[in-house]
Order: structure tokens, then C-alpha cells, then sequence
């Protein structure tokens, strides 16, 4: 009973020791995990799309309006409002849908596209990004997240952190906003397109001098917007 009284306390102590080294002291550790994503989207495929070995990808990215959990949300407006309403397009045409109580992530988006590159004939090279309001800041964000993963983005009424644009100068950008916009106002896009063009970038901005906060529907009725995405091919950076 003595030599397992002392046994135990010997134990104890050395575990007690071992804490005890840890203490006011840093040490080096690592985290390996993956993170979980849940989404829901709208998938649109050419009507050819059996006939190309690869197809661009349109990523939409919806405003703040069109949370939730109904994807009849996300066809209120942009390219999921066309297609319902019978529009062809000569891309892959995604449109998430950002949760309720969420805004767009890029870590989840970047995931998104993984995820499809995996499952459908996505041309690497011709992913562009486009959206609006809430979605507007998204794509920025998101250029500056994955600047080496994207072909262009246009982003509509949206803005972001100047900062971002230190990592995307190369990018095509061609920007929308509304000239008497008062839900984000028309110097989010404009100092976003200022930046870019200090580090030597060639962004585009269109100003619609007598819209408010809605300049996606003129935008995404115009068909020299998706020309010129059909233009774009990613810049590989060296």
C-alpha cells in the first residue's frame, strides 16, 4: 500500500512538474484542420456544354437583400434573373447564396470554386466575378484574397479597403456605380479604382450619372459587359 501511495505521489508530481514548465513560457505548436463549408447555389451550364472541353466561369455574387436559405431569392436580380427569364449565356453561371445572417467570405467562395473546378469542365484561366452591393464588396474582397485565381472581376455599387488593392493591380477591373447612390456612395468604387491605378493598374469605372443604388440592372442588360469578360484570361504571376 506504501509503494502505491508513493508510486502515486511520484506520478502526480511529475505531471505537475510537466505543467509547471509550460508556464510564462511560449512554445512552438501547429494547427492542421480543414474548414466546413455549406452553400447553396444556382448552376447554370451552355447549352452546348457537352461540345467544349472547358467553359469560363461567371461567379455571382448577390447583395444583402437576397440572404437566406431560398435560391428563388438569388434570381432576383443579375444573371440568375436572366436565365430564369430565358437568357443564354456562354459561360458557367454560379450564384450562391450567402446566409442570413452572413456576408461573403472568400475563404468559403475560394472553396466554392475548388469544388467546382472538381466537378465541372471550368476553365482556369477565364474565372471572373461580378456582383452587386453586398456582392460588390465581395468581389473585391475577393481579388484580394485569390488575386492569382481570377480572370476580372466587376463589381457594382460595392467598395472595399484600399489596402486590398496592393495584390490585384494586374487585375482587369471594369466597375459600376450610380451617380446619386446613397447606399454606398460613389467613392467606395471610385477610391478603389484610384488606388489600383497609383500601382500601375488599368481599371475601368462606369458612372451612371442619374442612378441611385441600383446600377446592376442597366449593367447586366448590357451586353459589352460580357464581352468583355469573354475577353479576360488570368495573369499568371511570376
Amino acid at each position: 500500500m506504501k509503494s502505491l501511495r508513493l508510486l502515486l505521489i511520484l506520478l502526480f508530481s511529475a505531471g505537475s512538474s510537466i505543467f509547471a514548465d509550460d508556464s510564462g513560457s511560449q512554445k512552438a505548436a501547429s494547427l492542421e484542420t480543414q474548414v466546413k463549408v455549406q452553400m447553396n447555389y444556382l448552376l447554370y451550364l451552355p447549352k452546348d456544354y457537352e461540345k467544349q472541353d472547358s467553359w469560363p466561369l461567371l461567379l455571382f455574387l448577390h447583395g444583402s437583400g437576397e440572404r437566406g436559405d431560398d435560391l428563388e431569392l438569388v434570381k432576383k436580380h443579375g444573371p440568375p434573373k436572366l436565365i430564369a427569364a430565358g437568357k443564354e449565356f456562354p459561360f458557367i453561371v454560379v450564384s450562391p447564396q450567402c446566409r442570413s445572417d452572413r456576408r461573403w467570405e472568400p475563404i468559403e467562395l475560394v472553396a466554392l470554386l475548388d469544388d467546382l473546378s472538381s466537378k465541372y469542365k471550368v476553365d482556369q484561366d477565364r474565372i471572373c466575378v461580378t456582383g452587386l452591393s453586398m456582392g460588390g464588396f465581395g468581389s473585391w474582397q475577393l481579388a484580394s484574397f485569390a488575386p492569382t485565381r481570377l480572370a476580372a472581376i466587376a463589381p457594382i455599387c460595392g467598395g472595399g479597403e484600399v489596402y486590398w488593392t496592393r495584390s490585384f493591380a494586374h487585375l482587369p477591373v471594369w466597375a459600376f456605380h450610380g451617380g446619386k447612390d446613397t447606399g454606398v456612395p460613389l467613392e467606395r468604387s471610385q477610391e478603389m479604382v484610384d488606388a489600383l491605378r497609383k500601382k500601375g493598374g488599368n481599371p475601368k469605372l462606369t458612372i451612371y450619372p442619374e442612378a441611385g443604388h441600383d446600377s446592376w440592372t442597366e449593367t447586366y442588360d448590357n451586353p459589352m459587359l460580357y464581352e468583355w469578360l469573354l475577353e479576360q484570361r488570368r495573369v499568371r504571376q511570376e
